[in-house]
């Protein structure tokens, strides 16, 4: 069942709970973190920015899990492949990062003597900016970009966990243009809005304390169109809506269920830098993916555990409208992950 939300409102009821679940392709509903009656330690709120073209990926994460934030920086040579990722973790939050309460609008900036983070979101275009002391050993990086031209529709969703007070209220805007360089090591990297597309998933909720999720997404032009998707499942209840969609010159269409099918090596275990497939059920998501890099981090910190594989890499194959136009594929870059966590 695919319940598209289509009024405004609260999230919340008195208790704590979801109102309603299901999908919608803007951010229909109201978030307010003083609504929660979980315990207030087990709020995850976090921006994440993806920025990328056929050469280059970044991203940028500020997150606030309440009892520990993280501010992280990733930049990526698809070309080479390497990637370089700095994380800095800080502790009991509680939601002091301030991030906003819509993604229409509002900034956020954390900032200490190694690292700066600005958002900048006046509801026109976001501003990034990013400073890290010793990004790697002896040279800062600092970068700024600009995000313009939002698509009109976003993939949005309200999935309720089983525990109660426990939700999860998630927006995917795929498909912004970005501008803007990087300057490390003496040298500027160059990003143009021709070429670079930008990607944010914004997150607001209460977890349960495991988890797993699959999570994909891409952005770009196929035959002089904007052409993106996304993908996912893996936690909560579901029942009411999949947050799988395509988009089409920022127009959603709506997917039912997609599956990840992740390779396995001779010991049974997935296998990421091998290829992988998806697909659907209703037929209309069928793909080949050859991967270029896994961006894998493993951290453990006493009870706090995050096992994270995001693969880049390049998908074949075919994506159909809701109007049965096809739409094919060709070494489209975009990535897929798999993520364990126990928060």
């Amino acid at each position: 069942m695919q319940n598209k939300i289509t009024k405004k409102g609260d999230l919340l009821d008195e208790y704590g709970n979801l109102i309603e679940a299901g999908y919608a392709t803007s951010l229909i509903k109201k978030y307010d973190r003083s609504k929660i009656k979980a315990s207030k330690l087990r709020i995850k709120e976090w921006d994440y920015y993806l920025i990328y073209n056929n050469k280059y990926g970044v991203a940028i994460t500020v997150d606030d899990n309440s009892y520990m934030g993280l501010n992280s920086f990733t930049l990526i040579d698809f070309s080479i492949p390497q990637e370089t990722t700095k994380s800095i973790m800080t502790f009991m939050t509680n939601g002091k990062v301030g991030l906003p309460a819509t993604s229409e609008i509002g900034d956020v900036s954390v900032k200490n003597k190694k690292y700066s983070f600005e958002i900048l979101n006046d509801g026109k275009q976001r501003l990034i900016k990013a400073w890290i002391k010793d990004f790697e050993k002896d040279h800062d990086l600092t970068c700024e970009f600009t995000l313009t031209d939002e698509p009109k529709d976003s993939m949005v969703i309200l999935t309720p966990f089983e525990k109660k007070k426990h939700f999860y209220y998630n927006q995917k805007i795929v498909g912004m243009k970005a501008a803007g360089k990087i300057e490390f090591k003496g040298e500027t990297i160059e990003f143009d809005s021709n070429t670079t597309r930008a990607i944010l998933d914004w997150g607001r909720g209460v977890w349960t304390y495991k988890n797993t999720w699959y999570w994909g997404a891409g952005c770009g032009i196929v035959d002089g169109h904007e052409v993106g998707f996304n993908i996912g499942y893996g936690f909560g209840d579901t029942s009411k809506a999949s947050e799988n969609m395509i988009f089409y010159d920022g127009i959603a269409h709506k997917l039912d269920q997609v599956e990840f099918q992740i390779p396995k090596d001779n010991k049974g275990k997935d296998d990421y830098l091998k290829p992988w497939k998806f697909t659907s059920n209703d037929g209309r998501f069928e793909m080949d993916f050859t991967p270029i890099i896994d961006r894998h981090s493993n951290a453990n910190v006493v009870v706090i555990s995050s096992n994270q594989h995001q693969v880049f890499g390049k998908f074949n194959g075919k994506m159909i409208l809701d109007d049965g136009k096809e739409i094919i594929l060709k070494d489209y870059l975009a990535f897929a992950e798999k993520v364990i966590n126990k928060w």
